[in-house]
C-alpha cells in the first residue's frame, strides 16, 4: 500500500491474519454459474486451511466468505465495525465477527461514503496473497480493486466467463493481465501446502450440474436420482435438476 492505515479496528480472531490469504472480489449481483463457482472457490481453498478475505458486500462478497465458513474468512467494512453493513448481511458479518473476523479503518460510527468502499476494497486486495474477480463489469467497483492489485504487483485470477458477459474479466483476460482459473484443485495447490487430493469426477453429479431436465436425468440414470434426491445432493425445482 502506499499509505498503511494508522488505525485498525477489529473484532474476532487475530490469528486469522497469519494464516495464507486470498482475496475474492466480484459484482453484488452475480450470475448463478459465477455464484456456484465462487462457492466451490472459497470452500476448496478454505478446506485446505486458506482464509478467504473479502469486503462483506452483496453478492459475490457474501458467497465467498459463506463458501470459507464463518471461521475461516476476514471481512473488511466500508464502516465502523460495530456497524453490519449491508442489513442484508447482518447474521453473516455477525458469524464472522464471533467465529473469524472482521476488520475496519473507522471509527465506531461510521458510516460508509462512497469513498470508503475504495479505502475498504484497498485493503481487501493487500491483505491477500493474490486477487480474484470472479465477475465484473467495466467500470464498476471491483476495477478499482484491479488497479490496486496492479500497483501492489500481485497476480489477479479471473473465473473464465461466457462472452458478452463480465465484461471487465473478458477484458482482464484479452489484455494479459489477469489469468483464468480453470482448474480449481490446480489453483488451490499452489497456495496449499497441505497435498490437495485428485478426486475422481462422479459423472453423475457432473450431469447434474448442466441443470437437465428431471425426465432426462431420470431416463439417463433411473437408478441415482432418487438416492441422490434423498441424500440431499441435488433438489428438483421447475422441473429441473439443480446441485446443492
Amino acid at each position: 500500500m502506499k499509505k498503511y492505515p494508522q488505525n485498525l479496528s477489529f473484532s474476532g480472531n487475530l490469528e486469522l491474519l497469519k494464516k495464507t490469504k486470498i482475496s475474492i472480489v466480484g459484482t453484488r449481483k452475480p450470475s448463478k454459474y459465477t455464484r456456484q463457482f465462487t462457492q466451490l472457490l472459497a470452500s476448496t481453498l478454505s478446506k485446505h486451511n486458506i482464509c478467504i478475505v473479502s469486503g462483506g458486500a452483496m453478492g459475490v462478497d457474501a458467497v465467498a466468505h459463506a463458501g470459507a465458513g464463518s471461521s475461516n474468512t476476514i471481512s473488511v467494512l466500508p464502516c465502523g465495525i460495530d456497524i453490519k453493513y449491508p442489513a442484508v448481511n447482518k447474521n453473516l458479518l455477525s458469524d464472522i465477527e464471533r467465529d473469524g473476523l472482521l476488520l475496519s479503518q473507522f471509527e465506531d460510527g461510521f458510516k460508509s461514503r462512497p469513498w470508503s468502499f475504495v479505502t475498504r476494497n484497498e485493503l481487501v486486495v493487500a491483505l491477500g496473497e493474490v486477487l480474484v474477480v470472479c465477475e465484473a463489469e467495466l467500470g464498476s467497483g471491483s476495477m478499482r480493486s484491479v488497479e490496486f492489485a496492479l500497483e501492489m504487483g500481485k497476480e489477479i485470477f479471473v473465473l473464465p466467463q461466457r462472452l458478452g458477459e463480465s465484461s471487465a474479466t473478458n477484458e482482464l483476460l484479452n489484455s494479459n493481465r489477469a489469468k483464468a482459473i480453470y482448474d480449481i484443485d490446480k489453483f488451490v495447490s499452489r497456495f496449499s501446502t497441505e497435498l490437495v487430493p485428485h478426486v475422481k469426477k462422479d459423472d453423475f453429479l457432473e450431469y447434474c450440474k448442466t441443470n437437465p431436465t428431471y425426465e432426462d436425468a431420470l431416463k439417463k440414470y433411473p437408478s441415482k436420482i432418487f438416492e441422490a434426491e434423498l441424500n440431499g445432493e441435488i433438489i428438483i425445482m421447475n422441473a429441473k435438476v439443480i446441485v446443492k
